[in-house]
């Protein structure tokens, strides 16, 4: 439950340890021998203003299954059992909200049984727990996979009727990029000369990926870019689908397909982004304010007066 939220913009810490039970000081070992009422959770600090609370409810949503009460997949028990802890009443209206919007949505048949509590005393579980994905990223692959998990998220929240939603969203060449890593004409796409101010959003999340200040004239027939305006929301994957090894650029949040990285860009980092104008929507900058992205309007006034 880390690794979805760690990185994020706007995502201060996540850390890893037990909470809602009755004794002090829990460890992993005591949640598994005696019944001291916690459960497994991760504790998130993160600015609002970059990085909504109902944002991270619609992440959590999408990692568990919110139907099964008496743990999480193959992980069975008190411990284990999925609950949402609010700090405050606007987040327990904001978490309720949610829960209900989950249930009227008709994506799961069964009920919603996912808890909404009080957050309670909160202990800091061992080093050894803390960003396990990082420390034993291959013992973590194999959980994930061997969990169910993966299969779970894919079959509820990437169904038949998600992408015929996703078509109606999306110009059948937005689709065929996004969900299929098609790449666009050259020469022939919205972005590859367009050099206005502004920020490159996704086009499916809205989320901010690339602004014009780091937009350089690639020479390639699609929009460059030098880095993206929030690591945190760019995912970079190795791909060996056309013979040669390869990074992939996908929007974190969405998973849309962008373009891909190279190493022929300007120096000194010389980093390409080669990205699908398909994939983004541009967004001018005297309307990010409106947008909620007043954030990055500080960028353009260093570049006028740099």
């Amino acid at each position: 439950m880390v690794k979805p939220f760690d990185e994020l913009p706007g995502i201060v810490s996540v850390v890893s340890g037990y909470t809602g039970g009755h004794t002090e000081n829990p460890t992993y070992e005591a949640l598994g021998r005696e019944a001291t009422g916690h459960r497994e959770a991760v504790q998130i600090t993160f600015d609002p203003e970059r990085f909504p609370y109902e944002r991270l409810l619609d992440i959590y949503w999408q990692l568990i299954d919110p139907t099964d009460g008496g743990g999480q997949f193959m992980d069975r028990g008190r411990a284990y059992e999925a609950a949402i802890f609010v700090h405050s009443e606007e987040q327990r209206q904001k978490a309720e909200l949610s829960k209900a919007a989950l249930q009227a949505s008709k994506r799961f048949k069964a009920p919603i049984v996912t808890e909404i509590l009080p957050a309670a005393a909160f202990y800091p579980a061992e080093a050894e727990h803390q960003h396990y994905y990082r420390t034993h990223p291959l013992d973590y692959k194999l959980y994930q996979k061997g969990s169910g998990r993966d299969d779970f998220t894919e079959l509820h929240w990437n169904s038949r009727e998600d992408k015929k939603q996703l078509l109606k969203q999306l110009t059948e060449l937005q689709y065929e990029v996004t969900q299929k890593k098609a790449m666009e004409p050259p020469y022939q796409n919205e972005y590859w000369n367009h050099f206005g101010e502004g920020i490159y959003a996704d086009m499916i999340s809205g989320d901010p990926l690339f602004s014009s200040t780091d937009k350089f004239h690639a020479g390639t027939g699609w929009p460059g870019f030098t880095k993206p305006v929030e690591e945190g929301l760019i995912r970079r994957e190795a791909d060996y689908g056309s013979g040669e090894v390869r990074t992939v650029l996908r929007s974190r949040l969405s998973g849309a397909y962008l373009g891909d990285l190279s190493y022929d860009g300007p120096e000194p980092a010389k980093l390409h982004y080669r990205v699908n104008s398909a994939a983004l929507r541009f967004i001018p900058k005297n309307e990010l304010a409106e947008k909620g992205l007043g954030r990055y309007l500080e960028q353009f006034e260093r570049e006028s007066q740099g």
